[in-house]
């Protein structure tokens, strides 16, 4: 055990790699480290350990709502959807919304995603050279196809883009936090109430369904809703425009900048292979993940977790794991060998998993198609890289072709 707690988490300010300071951590037993709010926390960063956290109901992520969970801001994390709940109030809640997001389901929406992807590449190439990567991609085209899904009316989608915003930055005060939640609850409310007089084919009408049976609280109505709306764009927004910088930067995965994005076009069937590996790459999370509380003790690699201590885990610390992905800092297309844990691992494993592996496949097919030459329009240099937020990623991505 570390005598003093490290400061966590390992920010980095530019690029998308895996920090450094994982390194020292790798093989030994779980390490003591400190947030700026909150309890301490055991970190997990080996793969093995990682997947055992997630997937072990002995360590819960319910219990993080009734203690001073560690968090990288004043505020506290609020319940109400499925990542406050363990088995089996959990269980129960997943199964409600399953059968909407499994392979098959998320398969028929194929032609509308490529639907939605050509039309902002329209537009894209409408405008012509440079475009934003970020803004005219990146964003609307999930946040696009998760609102109709949810069923978001159309003037509300920028408010959906500014909450996610605001809850993703960590730099809000708490009083504006609060007040800015207010609203977007209040806009939300609304439309749980226009489904109640005008019902329709999509998740906000089986989830208002669900509560006036009694399936589901209010509580649970609105945190479900919440979650589907900001977790079913954010994640996959960032890794759009995550997946071309490493793919258009000199250096990035050991790359020149160009054979990457050659081999796809080239080898278009190498895509969903591709995706897995780039999403096994690039480090989404800054290496936060949401506490797990020990509701018993617990022995991890030689480590005793005893019961009530909080337990984080680092799954692009997992994704780079030597003794599991050979040359792990290395893109490799068709990395043969285990699977990443992007989506999680257990219970928690990503609900809409399977949309966002069709949205970042069509993504790339569509863009290596239709922009060929695809490179920066500005030096590297110049980039603008998010620093200290939730998520890592580029404010921009300016493209020419």
């Amino acid at each position: 055990m570390t005598a003093t707690p490290l400061s966590y988490p390992f920010w980095t300010d530019h690029g998308l790699g895996v920090s450094t300071g994982y390194a020292p951590l790798r093989g030994g037993p779980l390490t003591r480290v400190r947030l700026p709010y909150g309890d301490e926390a055991w970190l997990a960063t080996d793969y093995e350990d990682v997947r055992a956290v997630l997937s072990d109901g002995r360590f819960s992520l319910g219990e993080a709502l009734r203690r001073d969970h560690p968090r990288i801001d004043p505020m506290p994390r609020a319940g109400g959807g499925l990542i406050a709940l363990d088995a089996p109030r959990h269980t129960h809640l997943r199964t409600l919304l399953a059968r909407e997001f499994t392979a098959r389901r998320m398969e028929g929406l194929r032609a509308r995603i490529a639907e939605v992807a050509d039309g902002l590449l329209d537009r894209i190439e409408d405008a012509g050279s440079p475009a934003d990567l970020v803004e005219d991609l990146s964003f609307p085209l999930p946040m696009t196809l998760i609102c109709e899904l949810v069923g978001v009316p159309a003037a509300d989608v920028p408010s959906v883009r500014a909450w996610a915003d605001v809850i993703c930055s960590g730099s809000e005060t708490p009083e504006a936090l609060e007040q800015r939640g207010k609203d977007f609850f209040t806009r939300m409310h609304g439309w749980i109430e226009e489904r109640r007089l005008a019902p329709a084919d999509d998740l906000l009408t089986l989830l208002v369904r669900a509560h006036d049976d009694g399936s589901l609280t209010e509580d649970e109505l609105t945190g479900l809703l919440g979650e589907l709306l900001i977790a079913g764009f954010v994640t996959t927004t960032n890794q759009i425009a995550n997946f071309f910088a490493v793919l258009l930067l000199p250096g990035e995965a050991g790359g020149d900048g160009t054979e990457w994005l050659t081999t796809l076009r080239s080898r278009p069937e190498l895509i969903p292979r591709a995706v897995e590996e780039l999403l096994r790459y690039v480090p989404l999370l800054n290496g936060l993940t949401l506490p797990r509380y020990a509701l018993e003790d617990v022995e991890l690699s030689g480590t005793l977790v005893r019961e009530g201590e909080a337990v984080l885990v680092s799954q692009a610390a997992a994704n780079h794991d030597p003794a599991v992905f050979p040359n792990p800092d290395r893109l490799v297309l068709d990395r043969p060998g285990a699977a990443h844990i992007s989506f999680g691992h257990g219970i928690h494993y990503c609900l809409g998993a399977h949309l966002a592996r069709l949205e970042l496949q069509i993504t790339l097919e569509r863009v290596t198609t239709r922009l060929p030459g695809l490179r920066l329009a500005v030096p590297e240099e110049e980039l603008r890289w998010r620093s200290r937020e939730f998520f890592s990623g580029l404010r921009a991505l300016p493209v020419a072709w």
